[in-house]
């Protein structure tokens, strides 16, 4: 595994990695859901002012590139705003006022605006909200998705999640059928997790890639790994699916002695860069 020199790391990186999905099987082979034991999907950890920094950014100039949603969504979001909302006020390092939301990096959020718009400033997590039946034909209703990885909410809103998956080469019929199954039997009291990881050439939590083009592999090797903490609950009133994603984004350096070593069996050599294979070598 190569020690590259880094490039210089931005504020809204991690300066340690929790998640290492590769470290066990259970989280390792897809699609690796897992009881989520935590009481909140909501994390605040030490990259949070320059992960809120990087979604203001986003969210100001043009929040139809970061945020959609169906009129369908409507009491889902409704919901959802409720228990995002609830779950802050459970916190100490957030401060609810008359018509704004303080968060625990300063910065104040107005309560009034879409929905969307107000959720993408006030929690490190990307939301987004599936049908609640369908399986794999459950569609993407309504999200916030200021840090895709590889993908493009404008061709994604609105599609089902096996129409969503059709560039995933590993996304295979039987999979789809699997998730479809997990996401039909749910219970809002039992939620889920899974976590991803990959490997970047440069710390960009906005990443989209529309359908069709190729991912860039860097000449100088990857420099950033890139882990997803993705939650699954069931919101009990409207029944609809919230999907969470939390990024981790931290130098490879960083890593741990244990984590570099679990890397290896899945690293490979191809055409003198280094990259990050779906499968042990």
């Amino acid at each position: 595994m190569p020690d590259d020199l880094t490039p210089s790391v931005p504020d809204y990186c991690q300066s340690i990695l929790p998640i290492a999905p590769w470290a066990a099987s259970a989280t390792r082979r897809l699609p690796g859901i897992q009881p989520f034991g935590e009481k909140t999907p909501f994390l605040v950890d030490d990259a949070f002012a320059g992960q809120m920094a990087e979604r203001d950014r986003l969210v100001a100039p043009r929040p139809d590139a970061v945020c959609a949603d169906l009129p369908e969504a409507a009491d889902a979001l409704a919901e959802l705003d409720r228990m995002v909302l609830a779950a802050l006020q459970a916190r100490p390092d957030y401060q609810i006022g008359d018509g704004f939301i303080r968060r625990p990096d300063g910065a104040t959020v107005p309560t009034a605006g879409p929905v969307t718009h107000r959720l993408a400033r006030l929690v490190q997590e990307d939301l987004l909200i599936l049908e609640g039946q369908g399986g794999a034909a459950a569609r993407l209703l309504a999200a916030t998705l200021c840090f895709p990885a590889s993908w493009t909410l404008a061709e994604k809103i609105g599609r089902s999640m096996l129409r969503i998956h059709a560039p995933v080469d590993r996304y295979a019929d039987d999979m789809a059928r699997r998730v479809g199954r997990l996401f039909d039997a749910l219970h809002p009291d039992r939620p889920l997790w899974r976590a991803n990881y990959h490997l970047y050439g440069a710390p960009d939590l906005f990443a989209p890639r529309r359908e069709g083009q190729d991912r860039p592999v860097p000449a100088a090797g990857p420099h950033f790994i890139r882990v997803e903490r993705q939650t699954l609950h069931r919101l009990p009133e409207t029944g609809a699916i919230l999907f969470g994603i939390h990024t981790f984004m931290v130098p490879v350096h960083s890593l741990t002695e244990d984590q570099r070593e679990g890397l290896r069996p899945f690293w490979r050599e191809d055409a003198g860069s280094v990259w990050l294979s779906t499968e042990p070598a």
